[in-house]
């Protein structure tokens, strides 16, 4: 039987790989700051403890989501929880697999496609060195540098750069069909702006992928081959959910909107134009590379 932890992991991405990977007869044990279950072991994200250290010892994966969400305004304050929950759980990990006897043979730390500069018309890979200069950018950056902070030469180490997760109960997925159901789904902003985006399925799949792909390292980006734009994307909604109006929400709408809901615009109006090169030379295949299809699935 194979071993995961996953830390982080009671938030809907980590969630879905717990399923996934439990369907599969895997042993999966969660770190949380509030542990509910047997699975779930207390941690800080701050310190060094038996209690979860001592879980990382012969350990098969170790997957790391943790990080406040981004999903806020972007206040001074916040903007430090955000880089600080991300950077000082990673230093940590890091860390505690250096000083075990035999450490995790795998370590997946989350990262996200935002590290990339705004595109509308260059595909952005694993090979561009193009990075952008906002702050989720930033937090990318910093994010992955803490990662490569510890070299551990015993653990094959792989950053999962994240783009919009599509699932039925939690993520991006929901408001946008509540959106579009109340007659609000036109397009946002100009509509032009790419998204880059995955469906869970595909995203716990990808995972396994490249657990089992013994050359996968570095960097891979979690998204579909063809990223939509965010017109065609709110026109697929409508049409698929039998919806025939769509008010369009501009700039300026939005703007409003994200000060109600204490987020930020930039979310939905900033341009992702990334592919998984890496993914698709490996040989990974996506169950579900449109959105139509992505769609379809999640409303059954």
């Amino acid at each position: 039987m194979k071993t995961i932890l996953i830390a982080g992991g009671t938030g809907f991405i980590g969630q879905t790989l717990e399923k996934h990977f439990t369907s599969k007869g895997y042993s999966v044990n969660l770190l949380s700051r509030n542990p509910k279950r047997d699975n779930e072991i207390l941690w800080d994200a701050k310190t060094i403890e038996d209690t979860w250290v001592s879980l990382l010892e012969n350990l098969d994966v170790l997957i790391n989501l943790t990080g406040k969400t981004i999903n806020c305004r972007f206040t001074d304050a916040n903007k430090k929880a955000i880089k600080e929950s991300r950077i000082v759980s990673t230093q940590l990990l890091g860390q505690a697999i250096d000083a075990c006897e035999n450490p995790p043979k795998i370590w997946m730390n989350s990262s996200t496609t935002s590290i990339y500069k705004e595109a509308y018309t260059k595909e952005r890979t694993e090979d561009s060195t193009v990075y952008g200069t906002d702050f989720e950018s930033e937090v990318a950056t910093v994010w992955e540098k803490a990662f490569y902070k510890t070299e551990n030469l015993k653990t094959r180490k792989i950053i999962l750069r994240t783009s919009l997760v599509l699932g039925n109960n939690e993520g991006a997925f929901v408001p946008l069909k509540k959106l579009t159901q109340f007659g609000l789904g036109g397009k946002q902003g100009s509509g032009k702006q790419k998204v880059s985006w995955i469906h869970q399925t595909d995203f716990a799949r990808a995972v396994d992928f490249l657990i089992h792909k013994e050359s996968a390292k570095g960097a891979y980006n979690f998204c579909v081959p063809k990223p939509t734009d965010n017109a065609t994307m709110m026109a697929d909604f409508r049409k698929i959910l039998g919806v025939p109006i769509g008010i369009p929400s501009p700039k300026f709408i939005l703007e409003i909107g994200a000060l109600f809901m204490q987020t930020e615009p930039e979310l939905i109006l900033n341009s992702r134009n990334v592919v998984p090169k890496k993914l698709l030379e490996s040989g990974f295949t996506f169950q579900f590379p449109t959105i139509t299809s992505a769609i379809k699935n999640l409303i059954e």
